[in-house]
């Protein structure tokens, strides 16, 4: 199963949370936000189909996820997790932890932020950047 969300960049993305990866729907950000990846995403937690949603809440599910940016694409491996609500109505949280709130989609990540490259990280501090969040499951 695959699902695929889009999202713009902005002037202040940092992308050097050592612990998280976010995108939001919101469409501002401050430098805060270090985690923060993408903007103005087409979906939240809350949006995600039911059948994803219940393979999410499978702690064996092995979950793949991409951030695609023009020529760079990023790739990291998350968990299921029985807690996860999914219900945030702005907000998608991949985490290196075993934490889960209403905006957590993903626990026991192999990378948190501060690894996607830095031309990615380049790219998307312009609000004209497109990026594409794909989420995979078996």
């Amino acid at each position: 199963m695959r699902y695929e969300i889009e999202f713009f960049g902005h002037e202040n993305i940092r992308s050097n949370h050592k612990k998280t990866i976010e995108i939001t729907k919101e469409s501002h950000l401050t430098p805060r936000g270090d985690c923060i990846v993408g903007v103005n995403a087409s979906s939240s937690c809350i949006d995600l189909p039911d059948k994803l949603k219940n393979k999410l809440r499978n702690p064996e599910t092995k979950i793949h996820f991409s951030i695609i940016v023009a020529d760079h694409e990023f790739n990291l491996e998350g968990r299921g997790h029985p807690n996860l609500v999914l219900t945030h109505s702005d907000d998608i949280v991949l985490r290196k932890s075993d934490f889960t709130c209403p905006r957590t989609l993903s626990v026991k990540c192999d990378k948190a932020s501060d690894l996607l490259p830095r031309e990615m990280v380049s790219q998307l501090q312009n609000p004209k950047t497109k990026g594409l969040f794909v989420i995979t499951v078996d």
